[in-house]
């Protein structure tokens, strides 16, 4: 299997850390608000990329760790605006907590299995990011300042290591300044914040270190670091994200982790998709084309016609989204579900699918391109497919084409009836029991071997 390696900046085989074990970490939501389509196409991405691993290394165990991100400077000022008269803890636990439960739900709903992955969070890995924090300070990359904890650049770089692994970063770009937010111009890099000293309101945990009590909470990218190599070890097979958490997020994520463990690497491969846009610009609320998975069903599309416009694009090229194009997707995504119909109707369809489930992995695993099932599935749609295949293309597509059903005795019934009318040419009868079964939702195309049915909802 082959795909892009944003270390290496070129696409490399896929060979597993350890034999018969797979592990991938995810950068999931920071839970102040919900999920845009933009953040869900990410994690789309992510379930194929794990889908195809699966199909690539069948004999592999495969552990896939997302976090929760609960504890940042956004999380902290929504929970504060939302739920003014509770203790700053108990706001962004309630806040939080909410806008996780949506989440999961959009997840669903867009066909990510949620038991195949791991979900941590943040304000449940504290202990282990202050001891990592305490490495860091040993090792000296790390120093106490007047309101928290920051890593240093300049000694990570004196210790021979390299701050640059995905991005490109000159001199000119480092100052000696420290950011004590969460995000920060991506331009310039800086000191960073590990740990925040507490702020009137906020909500915080003890942190004993060197005789002194920092009452404080985590800074942002020392908690990946944290929640990655303690779910996965270290080094780990693949680290995802959007290309926006290259810099500053995963390389300081790097700087962290590698200087705290003293090795090379924190993941082998660094897996990155492109943006979605809308109206050719990047989704901002600014810019009124700002959408999440609700907006979506509003308008009365399946959710799973949304990832299927996303995984007609390659994860490292930019979607443009649009209503046409969802609508186009939606329309794709009925005619797949028709052709998955054609498994219960061999009786008309004398032609089998002669595609195997190795035909739908291989083309997965030249970097996850996906879209050629697609085209493959499409080339033979006068075919029926076996409902074994069916199974295997849902396990790399999870767009329900396996949940399809046979209809009922009743509704055969009606259409042998309906055939019979035709034959005698009782066009009436044949257009009202059409109209029968159109009101159960289901839709008749007449061919020269007989009727084939079709679901119209």
């Amino acid at each position: 299997m082959k795909l892009y390696n944003s270390l290496a900046k070129k696409i490399e085989e896929f060979k597993p850390v350890k034999d018969g074990f797979i592990s991938i970490y995810t950068c999931g939501p920071t839970v102040y608000e919900r999920a845009h389509i933009g953040n869900l196409a990410s994690f789309i991405y992510v379930d194929t990329l794990r889908r195809a691993l699966s199909a690539a290394f069948p004999n592999s165990k495969i552990k896939h760790v997302m976090n929760i991100t609960d504890v940042d400077d956004k999380t902290i000022k929504r929970s504060q605006e939302e739920y003014p008269s509770l203790e700053p803890m108990a706001a962004l636990k309630k806040h939080t907590k909410h806008y996780e439960d949506l989440f999961m739900q959009d997840m669903q709903a867009v066909g990510v299995d949620l038991e195949d992955i791991k979900f941590v969070r943040a304000t449940e890995y504290v202990s282990q990011i202050q001891q990592l924090i305490q490495q860091l300070l040993d090792v000296g990359v790390a120093y106490v300042s007047d309101d928290g904890i920051y890593f240093s650049i300049a000694e990570y770089k004196k210790s021979g290591k390299t701050y640059g692994q995905l991005v490109e970063i000159t001199v000119e770009s480092i100052g000696e300044s420290r950011i004590d937010n969460d995000q920060y111009d991506k331009d310039n890099a800086h000191d960073f914040v590990l740990w925040k000293k507490q702020k009137t309101g906020e909500p915080a945990w003890d942190f004993d270190i060197n005789g002194q009590n920092i009452v404080g909470r985590p800074g942002w990218h020392i908690e990946c670091s944290a929640m990655s190599t303690g779910e996965l070890g270290q080094p780990f097979d693949v680290h995802t994200g959007g290309v926006d958490l290259k810099f500053p997020h995963h390389e300081n994520e790097i700087a962290q982790s590698t200087a705290a463990a003293n090795k090379e690497h924190l993941a082998k491969f660094f897996i990155h998709n492109e943006h979605i846009l809308v109206d050719g610009k990047k989704m901002a609320k600014s810019e009124n084309n700002f959408y999440t998975l609700e907006d979506i069903k509003k308008k009365g599309f399946d959710p799973l016609a949304f990832r299927l416009m996303v995984l007609q694009s390659h994860y490292r090229s930019q979607m443009h989204f649009s209503w046409e194009n969802l609508e186009a997707a939606q329309n794709r995504l009925n005619y797949l579900r028709a052709w998955a119909d054609l498994s219960y109707q061999h009786d008309v369809i004398r032609q089998i699918m002669s595609a195997s489930a190795q035909d739908y992995a291989s083309e997965t695993n030249d970097d996850l391109r996906a879209y050629n099932i697609f085209l493959l599935i499409e080339s033979n749609a006068d075919k029926a497919p076996k409902v074994e295949l069916l199974h295997k293309a849902d396990a790399l597509l999870s767009l329900g084409l396996s949940g399809s059903t046979d209809i009922t005795d009743a509704q055969k019934k009606l259409i042998n009836e309906r055939e019979k009318a035709r034959d005698s040419q009782d066009w009436t009868h044949s257009d009202e029991l059409r109209d029968v079964l159109k009101n159960q939702g289901i839709g008749i195309k007449d061919t020269d071997n007989g009727t084939i049915w079709f679901r119209t909802v």
